[in-house]
């Protein structure tokens, strides 16, 4: 009732004439229908609020020699809640010589001392609102909503005596602009700063009216909620403008009012029963606060200390951090350890350690400066290095997560921008060579702030959130065979959560902590053998906020360090270094079990044959779960099936509880019929498992013994964990009755869905085909002709240019191109053709089935982007590209006189992190899509497309390696290449087309020209042969070479 006193007295306030307790007395108007919606609900109130403003602030500047006193604020010279015209702003800081000279303190701002120095700041400010809330549920809910329409940085502020929350976004913007006596900007400068505040005004009002119809779409001004769990129609308080009346008082509801959990936990019989003391770390040495941290990494050093990296927080004003701290879990010493050249602060990133070194990978050290980067640091020696690390482009990330199985790291997830990641990658810590693996199954999807580790060959990611929403889901991906699966479990599962805690220990996965934050934190517990969920009270949680935070398994102590929050204008809360003992933990999941099963297994007698197992000796033809007995209710179908001589396809319907159960029970003795599909009915709660004939007839012949049983509708007490135990060696009719212990039901199989076998596309197509030439009448034999292999370019099918060349599919093609495009599972399809020998080599690729030809192809981690029916590409240069890719280019200038889409180019950019590259091009169509693809990979600013023959436009002495990617012979730019090296020489890269006989010859006449050029040009170089490279087979007896030629000055 105290909440709703409270309420009641807020929008009384709110409605009075008087002025309230801000500066500018009343509620901004633009969200004056956002306030009314929030306070509609029973459940919050808004305590606080602005919609948003640009301003320039007079504030007083502290002399170093006065005395230091509370800060007295400031003055308003300008404020606006809407957007600005740069004008108004020049009035009032660039005022008019007659506006000057009718000031009565000839500029000085009236009411300040002016002997007192004024600093101006001009500001903008996004939306921000305080609200209490009825309960932590409430909160967590509208929390969850905010960050899901843009307020990000949206969090519960308090949760002791009242529920308070902000709702608020980071999209700020605060710049100095000199003092009342001086300005050191110009007019133009500020006109500038005010295009930028209306661009985030813009940006924050989007925000603001998103929120205010997804509070709407959520049931808010009208809506239904639950009072001791009825549903009550709560009537809509609507307000007029402020200073009005309520239209209508507010509705006073009995009993407790609140949201709904998606997950019931009143009915926890454990929580006083079970639950772990969560200790705190006294830390001694360094002071505690240096662990006062979120976003940062951790990990376990010899199972007795932890190292922890980086992370927001720390002593004196929060900021980003790099510090490397170790903390002794059982003494608890910590002490900074002192090192040279660490990367710079971060947060966001992840810590792996493998060996004696630990990995530090991406993370966000501003804003606008999210990392890729690859940190080791080298524990014996106490050194960072930067590594350089080959293979796949990875793509800068944060809040992502990772885990080290054997010598290499998983990379799941992520937040880049405002793009949330989906993709998998693998770090070789012996090659330092990344991969990006190409999975299949049930895959997690895009989400950042999860939580993932690793057991055996097996990574666990569970919950985060997808940008939307918290995500509760749990995946495994198997290492060896690259399948992702969403795990099915029993029991109460975690609720949807994202910043939150896991671990492994034992046969056990652990999660704890994460927003949105309950009253009652509960540590849960996979078990991951019966795949079942077990959870356990953590005492003194109100001591800790687990959010951000890391837990190490140190010895017997699951070590649990930093975690918190912040929340602008309602300060910043951080965590203590606490510790669970697992010795304690792992005996209340093992009591927590027996104490379950114990009294349902002191009445079992286990015999020899097991047969009575689960069932009293005592007749029955009581229904299991509201189901007959399994030969009762489907005797009629079966004595018609048999009576056709034609067997009736069943399935055994079970709960879903008890579906792994039934499926091993039937794989075991040959029951399961592995021709159909195991499908699920009523919304997933009954899974439909497709059985044999023989298990038909075998319940016929065991009628009798079925009927002798009562099964026991208790079942539920009976933990996953023991059924392997218990049906081990159990008989045939034995395990019958525990099938219907289990409420298993036999039924007629209503969908009939039949595996079946994997086709090849090739063998899908052919059979299209075959039926459609016979169709048309037109002769079989012509299926000899299609095309048994086929390259992809994105999502576009490129058939070979001697595919389909038969005058005769040419009368069937409108019926032929989509059937063909159906079997090889594509949109779009297209025939290669020969590229144009031209200048320009455009290509001659023809679209045979869909709209057009631009595709987006993505290889080495790079995106190219060009329309493949003007611009050519070769798959074969895939090993070239990759090559050039490993090179280390950081301080170079490429030339690249052939660029075309940017083959090269955007490898020596993208992955050798060339200085700059000169890209010429004469092609229209292939400069159009390089510059697309140098904006599209985030390196246009490091690249000059010079259009046009290279040999006019190409640069003269800059280069510090030229690649000239021509083929057949790239000979007619050799001049052009040897001109655009600097002085002092460099690496030519030179392709080629050379017959298998004659490489060598072709070597020294490479050799001898590029000797003869350079001394025509005036240099005196020594010409060598770096590297010789064999790329593919272009013809028979003819490859495709590129002959790295080194040009340096000669000593002589």
């Amino acid at each position: 009732m105290e909440f709703r006193k409270r309420k009641a007295a807020a929008l009384a306030a709110m409605n009075s004439p008087a002025p309230d307790k801000s500066p500018k007395g009343t509620v901004d108007a633009p969200i004056i229908r956002l306030l009314t919606v929030i306070n509609s609900h029973p459940s919050y109130f808004t305590t606080s609020s602005c919609s948003g403003r640009i301003s320039v602030l007079s504030q007083p500047t502290a002399s170093p020699s006065a005395p230091k006193k509370k800060a007295r604020g400031g003055s308003w010279l300008f404020v606006s809640h809407d957007p600005v015209h740069p004008s108004a702003l020049s009035a009032v800081l660039f005022p008019s010589p007659a506006e000057e000279g009718g000031r009565a303190d000839s500029g000085e701002l009236a009411g300040f001392d002016p002997q007192e120095r004024q600093s101006i700041v001009f500001r903008f400010e996004p939306l921000i609102i305080a609200v209490e809330c009825e309960n932590v549920e409430a909160a967590q809910f509208l929390v969850s909503l905010a960050i899901s329409c843009g307020f990000r940085e949206s969090g519960i502020t308090s949760v002791s005596k009242r529920v308070i929350i902000a709702i608020r976004c980071s999209i700020r913007l605060e710049v100095p602009l000199g003092d009342m006596h001086k300005l050191m900007v110009s007019p133009e400068y500020v006109d500038y700063l005010v295009q930028v505040a209306n661009e985030k005004m813009e940006a924050n009002r989007k925000r603001t009216d998103l929120f205010f119809n997804k509070l709407i779409d959520n049931g808010f001004s009208g809506h239904e909620i639950r009072v001791n769990g009825e549903e009550t129609c709560v009537e809509t308080k609507k307000f007029e403008t402020l200073g009005s009346s309520m239209e209508n008082e507010v509705e006073v509801l009995e009993g407790e009012l609140g949201f709904e959990s998606k997950y019931d936990h009143s009915d926890n019989g454990s929580r006083e029963g079970f639950g772990i003391d969560l200790s705190v770390i006294k830390v001694v040495g360094v002071p505690v606060e240096r662990l006062f941290l979120w976003g940062h990494s951790s990990c376990t050093l010899n199972q007795k200390k932890i190292i922890i990296f980086g992370g927001f927080g720390g002593i004196g004003r929060h900021a980003r951090r790099n510090d490397l701290l170790l903390l002794d879990t059982e003494s608890g010493v910590l002490e900074i350890i002192a090192t040279s050249g660490a990367p710079s602060p971060r947060l966001g990133h992840t810590s792996s350690l493998v060996g004696d070194f630990m990995y530090a990978i991406g993370g966000r050290a501003d804003p606008m400066n999210i990392l890729n980067e690859v940190w080791v640091f080298n524990i014996a020696q106490k050194e960072w290095k930067l590594l350089q690390c080959s293979g796949s482009f990875f793509p800068p990330r944060h809040r992502h997560a990772a885990a080290v199985v054997g010598s290499k790291i998983y990379v799941y997830g992520g937040i880049h921008n405002d793009e949330v990641l989906s993709s998998l990658y693998v770090l070789d810590t012996d090659s330092l060579e990344w991969s990006e693996i190409e999975s299949h199954g049930d895959q997690p999807g895009p989400r950042h702030s999860h939580s993932m580790a690793a057991k055996g060959a097996k990574l666990y990611i569970l919950g985060g959130n997808n940008g939307e929403k918290a995500l509760w889901d749990l995946h495994c991906f198997d290492i060896q065979t690259g399948l992702w699966s969403k795990l099915r479990t029993n029991g109460q599962s975690p609720n949807a959560r994202f910043s939150h805690l896991m671990f492994i220990y034992s046969n056990y996965l652990g999660i704890l902590g994460g927003c949105p934050i309950t009253e009652h934190q509960e540590l849960f517990l996979l078990d991951l053998q019966s795949e079942s969920w077990k959870n356990i009270t953590v005492k003194s949680i109100e001591e800790g906020l687990f959010i951000r935070s890391t837990i190490n398994v140190v010895g017997n102590d699951l070590v649990i360090i930093g975690g918190g929050a912040s929340c602008y204008a309602f300060g910043t809360k951080f965590s203590e270094p606490m510790k669970i003992n697992l010795v304690q933990l792992m005996s209340l999941c093992d009591y927590s079990e027996s104490t379950a099963i114990g009294e349902e297994l002191a009445d079992i007698q286990l015999e020899q044959k097991n047969a009575a197992l689960l069932f009293s000796q005592s007749r029955t033809e009581q229904k299991v779960n509201g189901c007959a007995n399994l030969d009762f209710e489907f005797e009629e179908s079966r004595t018609t099936s048999r009576g056709s001589g034609v067997a009736t396809p069943c399935v055994l319907r079970i709960e879903k509880q008890y579906a792994k159960l039934g499926k091993d029970i039937l794989k075991k003795f040959g029951w399961l019929d592995l021709e159909r599909k195991v499908y699920s009915q009523e919304d997933g709660m009954h899974i439909c498992l497709p059985v044999t004939e023989k298990f038909c007839s075998l319940l016929e012949d065991e009628r009798a013994l079925a009927d002798k049983f009562e099964p026991l509708t208790d079942l539920q007490s009976l933990k996953p964990s023991l059924w392997q135990t218990l049906w081990k060696d159990i008989s045939s009719s034995a395990a019958l009755n525990l099938l219907i212990a289990c409420g298993s039901t036999k039924i007629v199989d209503e969908f009939v869905k039949v595996k079946k076998t994997p086709s090849s596309p090739f063998k899908v197509m052919k059979e299209a085909v075959a039926s459609l030439l016979n169709h048309h009448g037109l002769p079989a034999e012509l299926t000899d002709q299609l095309p048994s292999r086929w390259e992809r370019l994105g999502d576009i099918i490129v058939l070979p240019v001697t595919a389909f060349k038969d005058q005769a599919w040419e009368s069937i093609g409108e019926e032929l191109w989509p059937l063909v495009a159906r079997a090889l599972g594509t949109r779009r399809l297209a025939r290669q053709g020969q590229i144009a020998l031209t200048g320009t080599r455009d290509s001659r690729l023809e679209i045979l089935f869909g709209d057009d030809g631009w595709v987006e192809h993505r290889e080495n981690g790079i995106l190219y982007s060009f329309d493949t029916t003007k611009c050519m590409f070769s798959w074969g240069n895939l090993s070239e590209k990759l090559r050039m890719a490993h090179l280390d280019c950081r301080d170079q200038v490429v030339v690249d006189l052939f660029a075309g889409i940017g083959y090269f180019t955007l490898p020596f950019l993208v992955r050798a992190n060339a200085k700059m590259v000169y890209a010429c091009e004469w092609n229209p169509h292939a400069i159009g899509a390089l510059q697309r693809n140098l904006r599209a990979n985030s390196v246009a600013d490091r690249c000059i497309v010079l259009e046009g023959d290279n040999r006019v436009t190409a640069p003269k002495g800059v280069a510090d390696r030229v690649c000239l990617g021509l083929l057949p012979s790239s000979e007619g730019s050799w001049v052009t290449a040897v001109r655009a090296l600097r002085n002092e020489g460099g690496m030519l890269h030179i392709h080629g087309n050379v017959k298998d006989t004659e490489e060598v010859s072709w070597t020294n006449h490479v050799v001898q020209s590029i000797s003869g050029i350079a001394k025509s040009e005036g240099h005196f170089w020594e010409v060598s042969v770096d590297h010789f490279e064999r790329v593919k087979w272009y013809a028979p007896h003819i490859r495709h070479v590129v002959i790295d030629v080194r040009c340096k000055l000669s000593n002589t």
